[in-house]
């Protein structure tokens, strides 16, 4: 659960070399609790030697410390399965003698604990009792509220009673009193709160104040599996607890004259087509999209469409060489962990409305350097900030969630249905992203115009908007989530650390 990273010393209870830092001595990440038991930091996990048994729990794991009066208390995410945890409390007392010692030793528990996240959140949350199965309340209960309780979190939370009552909740959100809003959903609410939020008079201020998260609980938990890496309510209850705040890409979508954020993707023709029009299909789950996806795949589906394009980068290669290089610009997340949070000044300097649209709106002429170009066969237009859509669709392999880009993939319709079903099965196998039929670019906007269809589907971020055209802007960083790393995604990317392109 933790990165691996080097040590100087041999011994396994050394402390992580922290270039800023000194190293620790043994006697200082040790405490001794009672005649026969030891707390000792290591690496990324606390140790315990309790006579002759042995438990590690990593950094990760732990929730919350404390001394009181002379027990050491230790509150930590205990798993039970491979996708649940449990909130487990362990508790030694120590010797007077130790006392001071203990005070200092909590304290650097927690450090190691959180390092960069911040600890205590005043979570803002809220339930959707319509989505998904319907038990979100019920998951909220069971597999949530013990954790944030555990980990010294305020909570405050709100059902949600109707479609859009997120939107007026975040708009008119006292944002000073709360630095998380995670939804108990699926991709519908955070697309909602991000609205919201956008709606407001310092939108860009809140914005960056307040992290938009998601508990899942839906039948579409993308969200979560991008910055949390499971679709488990109580594991993404622990990866919100430990979070990183992340900025995150944000993207106008102007259509007709209205605006609206999204943080997802957007999607025209196959991609929309397999989401939206399987919506009887819900109780599938996931595999209602592979469904519809193989049968418009198999019928050679084309949706034509005029199409004006700014591209960042026009390459595969270009697109490796932008990724690899963000990825070795950081260190990993237990080398960082001392690294402090910015200070409320820098996180909320902005405090206006939206940015102006620099390339205008999809009623404005077309921008400058921009040029409307036919595609008569166009059988996918998607365009995505995350890279999984679902558990094992990672279409944009490449995203990143603050580089100033949209991942836009096309793919021709009338391609061979050998080549189409060979694409299918490269999502989940992770070789999509290198098929010769797949063009993939990383751009900074979009207009898109539907042509020779009355009606059809286009999503964004999951949700049908009116099938005609519109345009996309991305705004940098506009957004804040929590993220594991802090600045990646949990799916597998096109390259590794340090690898060549």
């Amino acid at each position: 659960m933790a990165d691996p990273i080097s040590i100087e010393s041999t011994d396994p209870f050394a402390d992580p070399v922290v270039p800023s830092e000194r190293q620790l001595s043994i006697e200082q990440c040790t405490l001794i609790a009672g005649r026969n038991a030891s707390l000792t930091l290591a690496t990324d996990s606390l140790i315990i030697l309790e006579g002759k048994t042995t438990q590690a729990i990593p950094f990760f794991n732990i929730l919350w410390a404390e001394l009181i009066d002379f027990d050491v208390v230790i509150r930590y995410a205990r798993p039970t399965s491979k996708n649940v945890v449990k909130v487990t409390t362990v508790n030694y007392a120590v010797e007077k003698p130790e006392h001071h010692h203990a005070v200092s030793w909590v304290a650097k528990l927690l450090d190691r604990a959180y390092g960069e996240s911040q600890r205590r959140k005043r979570i803002k949350v809220l339930v959707n009792p319509f989505g998904g199965k319907g038990n979100a309340q019920k998951l909220y209960l069971r597999d949530v509220e013990p954790i944030f309780a555990a980990a010294r979190c305020e909570m405050d939370v709100e059902r949600t009673q109707f479609r859009g009552h997120a939107i007026e909740i975040a708009e008119k959100l006292e944002v000073d009193a709360f630095d998380v809003i995670a939804s108990c959903s699926g991709d519908g609410l955070p697309h909602e709160v991000f609205n919201g939020l956008a709606k407001r008079q310092d939108a860009q201020r809140a914005l960056q104040k307040v992290a938009v998260v998601q508990l899942p609980c839906g039948t579409g938990n993308a969200m979560s599996w991008n910055l949390n890496g499971t679709d488990s309510t109580s594991m993404a209850a622990l990866c919100i607890v430990k979070g990183i705040r992340t900025p995150l890409d944000l993207t106008s979508i102007t259509q007709g004259g209205r605006r609206t954020i999204s943080f997802l993707s957007q999607s025209v023709g196959i991609v929309a087509e397999s989401d939206l029009a399987t919506e009887h299909l819900r109780w599938l789950g996931s595999t209602r999209f592979t469904y519809g996806f193989l049968v418009r795949l198999l019928g050679k589906t084309v949706y034509p469409c005029d199409l004006a394009i700014r591209v960042e980068a026009s390459t595969k290669a270009q697109v490796r060489e932008r990724y690899r290089k963000v990825l070795n610009d950081h260190g990993y997340c237990q080398e960082r962990r001392h690294i402090k949070m910015p200070s409320e000044s820098t996180a909320t300097a902005a405090n206006s409305e939206l940015p102006k649209l620099k390339y205008g709106s999809v009623q404005d002429r077309l921008p400058d350097g921009w040029r409307l170009s036919p595609y008569e066969k166009m059988g996918n237009f998607y365009a995505g900030n995350m890279a999984l859509m679902a558990p094992d669709f990672n279409f944009f392999p490449a995203t990143l969630p603050n580089d100033g880009c949209l991942d836009l993939v096309t793919i021709d319709g009338d391609i061979s249905r050998i080549a189409a079903v060979k694409s299918m099965l490269a999502v989940e196998t992770g070789k999509f992203f290198d098929m010769p039929h797949v063009n993939y670019r990383k751009i900074t906007g979009y207009r898109i115009i539907p042509k020779d269809q009355r009606n059809g589907f286009i999503s964004i971020d999951g949700e049908r908007v009116p099938f005609e055209p519109f345009q996309a802007e991305v705004h940098e960083g506009l957004g804040t989530v929590l993220s594991k790393s802090g600045y990646v995604y949990e799916a597998k990317a096109i390259v590794a650390r340090n690898d060549p392109v």
